[in-house]
């Protein structure tokens, strides 16, 4: 938990991809229920992360509104009247079974491929502040973030921070700062829409959220020191694995 913590604080992204499986295969949650604990977790260690961000008056917050907005509608819409109406078992193919939890762990790990290999590949960002912003395509990324957030659990950082920098024309330091954010905004209502969804181990949230914060404040200081540019193939590379890792565990059910 503390990892989750200093990805989110070395690079505004990346909690979530950590969390969900620490919480599935680890403590032996199911997937759902990985996602409800999911966004508390991010949406806690977030809050604490915008704190500097706010202090440094790095947050944009016209793309709070223009971006956060969507997404927040976005992840109540999925937390609180989509996935509680998914049956468990959403279809059957002769005696194999499609469940919920099977489709949100393999969308999960498509995520988690496709996030690495653009870390991986990843070039010096530069910004489009010169270019025209458009509004119109900032609200619907927002919202299909908001939407992918609410069906998995994720933060949405990885999605977020490219929206950012290449649609709204912030730097690399606001949108890592507005990433944050937004994150804790759409996790704390995503989680908002889940309560009653699930039981909830409260003294167990409460101590891997602990431990996610004291991540942040870290990553955040090493922030100060490590490179962008060399933290983010390298942390892509991990994240690959993972993904791998999780598409074959749950195809071939091993």
């Amino acid at each position: 938990m503390v990892l989750i913590g200093i990805s989110l604080g070395l690079i505004g992204s990346g909690g979530s991809i950590l969390t969900i499986p620490i919480l599935v295969y680890l403590f032996g949650l199911s997937p759902d229920q990985a996602a409800v604990y999911s966004l508390f977790i991010v949406a806690v260690s977030a809050a604490v992360g915008s704190v500097q961000g706010l202090k440094n008056k790095l947050i944009d917050k016209k793309m709070l509104l223009y971006f956060g907005l969507p997404s927040v509608l976005g992840i109540f819409a999925m937390r609180k009247f989509f996935m509680p109406i998914l049956p468990d078992i959403l279809w059957k193919i002769g005696d194999w079974e499609v469940s919920k939890n099977f489709v949100i762990m393999i969308v999960f790990a498509v995520l988690m491929i496709l996030a690495a290999i653009a870390m991986i590949r990843t070039k010096k960002v530069e910004n489009a502040e010169n270019q025209a912003i458009d509004y119109k395509k900032i609200i619907l990324k927002g919202g299909f973030i908001g939407i992918l957030t609410g069906f998995v659990g994720v933060g949405g950082g990885f999605l977020i921070i490219p929206a950012l920098v290449f649609s709204a024309g912030l730097g690399m330091k606001n949108a890592v700062a507005t990433s944050l954010a937004i994150i804790a905004i759409n996790a704390l209502i995503g989680f908002g829409g889940s309560l009653g969804a699930t039981e909830l181990d409260w003294i167990l949230l409460s101590q891997l959220s602990g431990l996610a914060i004291i991540g942040i404040l870290i990553g955040q200081f090493l922030s100060k020191k490590i490179s962008n540019e060399k933290l983010k193939p390298a942390f892509g590379w991990f994240v690959l694995l993972m993904g791998i890792y999780i598409f074959i565990k749950e195809s071939f059910n091993f």
